[in-house]
């Protein structure tokens, strides 16, 4: 059984991660499911810090624990243009693939950072 670390923009989707998608997931053998936070603590409306911090988390949280998953749950439109892949992202035609192409960008600056060895399955990717 795998931990599910869900990185989050805001209050609003740890709730939804703490009270809906949380219970649901452990029904398919996630063994725990737990929101961390990414956005801005400072914003009550959200708002979503610059992709070194929330890499440095991600990072950690995957490091501390080996069979741990991470996954992203933000809002594409929100995404400083600090985020990988989010600068091109407008060049693509369908908003499934500029999110595509974003999540891509974000598993490649991941798994380059983590290594040959890492298993990119640990990462899930939700905008």
């Amino acid at each position: 059984m795998a931990r599910l670390l869900v990185h989050v923009e805001g209050q609003t989707e740890e709730t939804f991660v703490s009270e809906v998608l949380g219970e649901h997931l452990t029904q398919f053998g996630y063994e725990f499911v737990s929101a961390r936070l990414v956005g801005n603590p400072r914003m009550k409306r959200g708002g979503i810090r610059p992709w070194l911090g929330v890499r440095r988390d991600i990072l950690r949280h995957l490091k501390e624990d080996h069979s741990a998953i991470a996954a992203i749950m933000v809002d594409y439109y929100g995404l400083p243009h600090d985020w990988p892949g989010r600068a091109e992202a407008p060049s693509r035609n369908s908003t499934s693939e500029k999110a595509e192409h974003v999540e891509s960008a974000l598993l490649d600056d991941i798994a380059t950072e983590l290594g040959p060895r890492f298993d990119q399955r640990r990462l899930l990717r939700w905008l």
